[in-house]
């Protein structure tokens, strides 16, 4: 008997769990049952059954996945879920992972609807911040719709009659069948890859969902978040929302109302450019009194009637400041005299001749002065300066002075 493999308990859930999320088979569906033991735990997840007649299935929905929940789930509820299954291994169960939960009466198509919106949401679409800017005065406006309904007509009538400057371009298309998303789809990327217009208006007339369905596919979708030129949606009538009405740069009412916010009306403009004209005259009225006063100002001050007065008090402050620059100099020229005298006093009281005529001479060897009878030997020539003269002697004896006790 040859020796079985043996297998680990997590092994086996492991086994499972990627056959199960490896085959796609289960990785996006829809499952109808009745909602049992709905619970929301404290860390924001959903917990919960769902049952029919003969069995029940377990679920769980994320917290991040919960947020946008448009019905608020209670027990008992028939309801379609949407999500993918799943093993959780720990416990060894197979459990239906909720993407979002849509009550039973939903239609084909309103499910449809509400699963591809949920789907492009997430994946931005509907952004605010990629919505672009509608230009005030567009050139051109291309309108992408079927030629033969009534919006195209309401659409040039109102174009032409609030701005006839504005050229209309019509790209016809089915808006409605088997091919109308792909028409419209192609359109729009027609209109970017040539750059035909700056602004786009695509929709149509009224008509239940299933007429509109067009506007409600992910290629018409993904056509308008990718245009380049801004798009208006108009689809339909004020009560009907398309996909594309979410994923345009502006939504419409209805198809004349698209027009009316492409573009301005022209007896506004008019009527706004005749009002700033006459704010602005009146301002250059009020600029040109303003200054005119200015003027007369001027005009009346001495300078201009009287320019002599002028020069005549230029004049007398000249002579005020020449009257007080000359006594400044000769205050200066008294002060540095009494300078000098003091100076010339000092310097005399100090000088060699003062002391010589006091009785004293000085001695020089060689231009040098002697004070000590070191500086000499006998023999030596010596030079006596007296008040009168000098004396010319030669040393025949030095004598040094002897100190008492």
């Amino acid at each position: 008997m040859n020796e079985k493999k043996i297998y680990s308990v997590s092994q086996i859930n492991n086994i499972f769990k990627n056959f199960i999320d490896g085959s796609g088979l289960f990785s996006n569906i829809l499952v109808q049952g009745q909602l049992s033991n709905y619970k929301i735990y404290p860390s924001g997840h959903h917990y919960f059954s769902l049952k029919d007649e003969k069995s029940q299935l377990k679920c769980m929905m994320y917290k991040s996945s919960a947020r946008s929940l448009k019905f608020k789930p209670e027990n008992g509820v028939e309801v379609i879920v949407e999500g993918y299954v799943s093993v959780y291994q720990p416990y060894g169960e197979y459990r239906l992972y909720a993407s979002n939960i849509y009550p039973k009466g939903l239609g084909s198509l309103e499910l449809a609807y509400e699963k591809l919106k949920s789907e492009l949401e997430k994946l931005g679409y509907f952004d605010e911040s990629q919505k672009k800017k509608i230009p005030s005065f567009p050139q051109t406006i291309a309108v992408i719709t079927s030629p033969a309904g009534a919006a195209v007509h309401d659409i040039i009538r109102v174009l032409n009659s609030r701005w006839p400057r504005t050229k209309v371009i019509i790209l016809p298309v089915h808006v409605q069948g088997e091919n109308a998303s792909a028409e419209i789809a192609d359109a729009i990327n027609y209109t970017n890859r040539y750059n035909l217009a700056d602004l786009i208006i695509t929709g149509r007339g009224g008509g239940s969902m299933e007429d509109l369905w067009a506007f409600n596919e992910k290629n018409v979708a993904t056509a308008i978040y990718n245009s380049k030129i801004p798009v208006i949606s108009a689809v339909g009538h004020e009560p009907d929302v398309t996909i594309s009405d979410y994923v345009a740069d502006i939504r419409a009412a209805t198809p004349s109302n698209a027009a009316e916010l492409a573009v301005k009306d022209q007896a506004e403009v008019t009527n706004f450019i005749n009002h700033m004209e006459l704010r602005l005259n009146h301002a250059v009225d009020k600029k040109i009194q303003l200054y005119s006063e200015i003027v007369s100002s001027y005009a009346n001050r001495k300078v201009l009637t009287t320019p002599e007065y002028f020069t005549e008090t230029i004049s007398l402050q000249l002579d005020s400041l020449l009257q007080k620059l000359l006594h400044c100099i000769d205050n200066t020229i008294s002060d540095n005299k009494k300078r000098l005298i003091r100076e010339t006093t000092a310097l005399d009281a100090m000088s060699p001749l003062k002391v010589l005529n006091r009785g004293y001479s000085i001695v020089e060897k060689k231009e040098m002065i002697i004070h000590s009878i070191s500086q000499v030997c006998v023999g030596d020539n010596i030079s006596v300066k007296i008040p009168d003269g000098s004396l010319y002697c030669t040393i025949n004896e030095i004598k040094e002075n002897s100190h008492e006790s």
